[in-house]
């Protein structure tokens, strides 16, 4: 039997981090380990900024999951809302996976995701280098235009700069990953007159098997609605990170309109669920808190073999990007909402991934970013229609394409074969 490939991954996380690329790399990991060898090379699990004391005695720490080498980097404790933090923690990840390129070998290719940005893809030329290897490039967010887009940076040559050593990283890769048809014109764009690299379109998914539709009545569904206080209600959920890239503060002074006690068709409590940590996670709380809306509720980041649970405790979902993240970043938690059968909000920007997948199937309902007035009237239409055979057929059909199109399986297969043509 000839030898697999060797295939290095560098993912700033990786398992259990509950970061959604660290979800999509283990699962795409696994899923090639039959064409691939394959070896990870991550930080110590810090998602949330804190870091247990077994990941403090040591630089790097070996491991194997699932068949999976794993090639952690320990780095500093950080706070989401501290900036200089954050950067300390990035750069301990960067130049601790540097070196540990020296660790693991020879490598056929070299995969690396645009996170963290710039130095995602920077890794990826890196490897390439030190281990002659082919490079692929998965971009899952444009960066600077992300930061460019939500004001993170308003420096001119901070921007000159990202945008200089980001496309350095895609001329050096031998092929570009890319997750949305709006990301391609992204890619195009930036390389006018047909120089842009070799790419192909390869959409995220969910793992059907983890995340499916269960029944209101399931017992641990039933549970979690218990322990947060959603019993008998009708609830309307956002679940991820609560961060700055989902313009989520202005979204809650639409809630604010709908005041405690409103009621639906059906008769139940309208209740605004967020589930999930990120950044601006406070200043939604204190707003909440001042504005006295008892029909909001914060619930903490679930393990994702609870997801199950709490995606199906949710009746609608949100999936909301702030203006300007088109082309630029493809909100990936929109798989697990399909696969759990739930219809969805979406605040998404005309021609963008998700929201041709929620239009083509009628999955849900999108207002463009900052139309506020139409994101109130989406709502107050989920109210009145509550319970009603349109709603559920709405999430069913989410279901239905997810299940033909949009599998693990079907992804991973892609890549698998896109790496060994490259």
């Amino acid at each position: 039997m000839a030898c697999k490939k060797k295939l290095l991954i560098y993912a700033h996380y990786y398992v259990p981090d509950t970061a959604s690329t660290g979800q999509i790399l283990k699962e795409l990991a696994e899923g090639m380990l039959d064409t691939f060898d394959i070896t990870v090379i991550c930080v110590v699990p810090s998602y949330l900024g804190t870091i247990e004391d077994k990941y403090k005695t040591q630089k790097y720490y070996e491991e194997e999951i699932n068949g999976v080498k794993v090639l952690r980097v320990r780095v500093p404790e950080f706070s989401k809302a501290n900036k200089m933090s954050r950067i300390k923690n990035i750069l301990g990840y960067f130049f601790g996976a540097m070196t540990a390129t020296f660790k693991v070998g020879k490598q056929d290719y070299v995969l690396s995701v645009s996170q963290p940005p710039i130095l995602g893809g920077l890794l990826g030329v890196w490897g390439k280098w030190v281990k002659k290897a082919k490079y692929i490039y998965q971009i899952q967010d444009f960066n600077p235009e992300q930061v460019m887009a939500v004001g993170y940076s308003k420096n001119k040559m901070i921007i000159k700069a990202m945008m200089f050593f980001d496309k350095f990283s895609c001329k050096h890769s031998d092929l570009v990953i890319i997750v949305g048809r709006d990301l391609v014109e992204t890619l195009e764009n930036r390389f006018p007159n047909g120089k842009a690299p070799k790419s192909t379109l390869i959409n995220n998914w969910i793992d059907e098997t983890e995340i499916y539709p269960l029944p209101q009545n399931h017992d641990k569904v039933l549970a979690f609605k218990k322990k947060y206080g959603l019993e008998g209600k009708f609830v309307i959920m956002y679940s991820g990170n609560i961060g700055l890239y989902y313009d989520l503060e202005n979204l809650l002074k639409v809630i604010e309109k709908f005041k405690p006690g409103t009621r639906t068709a059906d008769g139940r409590e309208v209740i605004f669920a967020f589930v999930g940590a990120g950044s601006v996670l406070d200043k939604l709380v204190l707003y909440a808190k001042d504005h006295h809306m008892d029909n909001v509720v914060f619930i903490p980041y679930q393990p994702k073999e609870d997801l199950i649970y709490s995606l199906n405790a949710g009746d609608v979902h949100w999936c909301v990007n702030a203006k300007g993240i088109k082309g630029v970043s493809c909100p990936s938690k929109y798989y697990g909402l399909a696969a759990a059968g739930k219809p969805v909000l979406g605040v998404l920007e005309e021609g963008s991934e998700v929201r041709y997948l929620i239009e083509d199937t009628k999955g849900g309902f999108c207002s463009e970013p900052g139309d506020y007035d139409h994101v109130e009237r989406h709502i107050r239409w989920f109210i009145e229609h509550a319970g009603s055979e349109e709603v559920v057929e709405m999430g069913q059909r989410g279901h239905k394409y997810l299940m033909e199109h949009l599998t693990r399986d079907k992804s991973v297969s892609k890549y698998a074969k896109e790496i060994l043509g490259c």
